[in-house]
């Protein structure tokens, strides 16, 4: 309580009120790593289901790290939960169901509260999506990534086409909204197996779509041994001309750098986010970034999952925090907000970082001069061209560029 207390005295920052609050939920195992992957995601070399006293002793942590952090969030609404990995799926839908239970019961949660599991089509059977629904999910998004056996055995993904197609077949027929991960610019790929690859995608109807360039990050085999063939970055641009174009026809609208989404279905917590709201993250290696009347916060928690069970159960699953500096907020709401294509109202800039307009000024200034943010008073957006190169627009907004 004395940390709470402390929170709570004057800083450097007045914040009018606290954001909406999310939770995010960090399951760290997959039956396989993959070698484009830099997510904190941990290896089961046994295969199949987790063992239930691994499974058990995994929620007992998770309980006890969202009772250590409850102080910090009391009485705040949580307006949406993502159960995320690793491969959360690995765990059985009674798990997830107890898990949500356990987060129900500490947890005042909105109403209509997004409930989304990642789940990986190689830890598909028959009647388990549904089995998820029953559990408390109401949204679920399915790490595909692509429908082509020879591109999946490259990414070093444990399903197949066939797989995928069923995964899809059945949480469309379980869930009310869903969401397909596709990858493209993979090794080797051209513009018509992309056009084959949306074919696929698009023919289940997908209320929602998220597509990632495949990029190559460090710490990765992908970062050691990298594909020779991958497409050159302006194949990579007519890719996702073509990808934005196919999604338009069908009704998805590319609301977000990376996501399409029909009317009513895009995904909450990501909006959350990227408006640069708070979220409490619980798990091996979960991230969290909580505001508080005169300051905002970052944590994060102990990577490895033994270390972090063991933590956790001593109370202490934080291996590091840290204060927002004010000169860091202009970029780090930036670096959000400017990814969705419709930007966010100028007088979220003011609530969120209860920083003056003039801490932007100069920037904002520049990008409008470049073309590259919208001149209109009341909202922060990029234009075409600034989505075109986002990086170069949030830079911008890094302290003493």
């Amino acid at each position: 309580m004395a940390d709470v207390i402390k929170l709570m005295r004057p800083g450097q920052l007045t914040l009018p009120a606290l954001p909406p609050l999310a939770l995010y939920v960090h399951l760290p195992w997959c039956l396989k790593k993959c070698p484009y992957c830099d997510f904190n995601s941990h290896e089961w070399r046994q295969g199949g289901e987790l063992p239930a006293d691994v499974a058990r002793e995994y929620l007992a942590a998770l309980r006890a790290d969202l009772e250590a952090a409850l102080p910090q969030i009391w009485g705040r609404p949580v307006v949406s939960i993502f159960i995320g990995g690793g491969t959360p799926s690995l765990f059985a839908p009674a798990q997830i169901a107890e898990l949500i239970s356990d987060l129900r019961a500490r947890l005042p949660l909105e109403p209509g509260c997004e409930i989304t599991l990642e789940a990986n089509p190689g830890t598909f059977e028959r009647e388990r999506f549904k089995g998820f629904r029953e559990a408390g999910v109401t949204r679920l998004s399915i790490g595909v990534q692509s429908f082509d056996d020879e591109k999946l055995k490259r990414l070093g993904r444990v399903h197949n086409a066939e797989q995928a197609k069923a995964a899809i077949a059945e949480a469309a027929e379980a869930f009310e909204t869903f969401n397909i991960d596709l990858m493209y610019a993979l090794p080797g790929q051209t513009l018509e197996e992309l056009g084959h690859e949306l074919d696929q995608a698009l023919s289940f109807k997908p209320p929602h779509l998220s597509v990632y360039h495949l990029t190559i990050e460090p710490n990765t085999r992908f970062a050691v041994d990298t594909p020779k063939d991958l497409p050159d970055p302006d194949l990579a641009s007519e890719m996702l001309d073509l990808i934005t174009e196919r999604t338009g026809a069908l009704g998805l609208s590319r609301y977000e750098v990376s996501a399409y989404a029909r009317d009513g279905h895009r995904c909450q917590h990501n909006l959350n986010y990227w408006q640069f709201g708070d979220y409490l993250g619980i798990g091996a290696g979960a991230h969290s970034k909580l505001s508080f009347p005169h300051r905002i916060l970052r944590q994060v928690r102990w990577r490895e999952p033994a270390t972090y069970m063991q933590k956790a159960m001593a109370g202490a699953a934080l291996s590091n925090e840290n204060e927002v500096l004010a000169s860091e907020l202009p970029f780090e709401f930036m670096l959000n907000a400017l990814r969705l294509a419709e930007g966010v109202p100028l007088v979220s800039y003011l609530e969120r970082t209860g920083l003056p307009m003039t801490s932007i000024a100069t920037a904002l200034e520049q990008g409008r001069a470049k073309g590259l943010m919208v001149d209109d008073v009341s909202r922060l957006a990029a234009t075409p061209r600034g989505f075109d190169f986002l990086s170069d627009l949030q830079a911008l907004f890094l302290a003493g560029h």
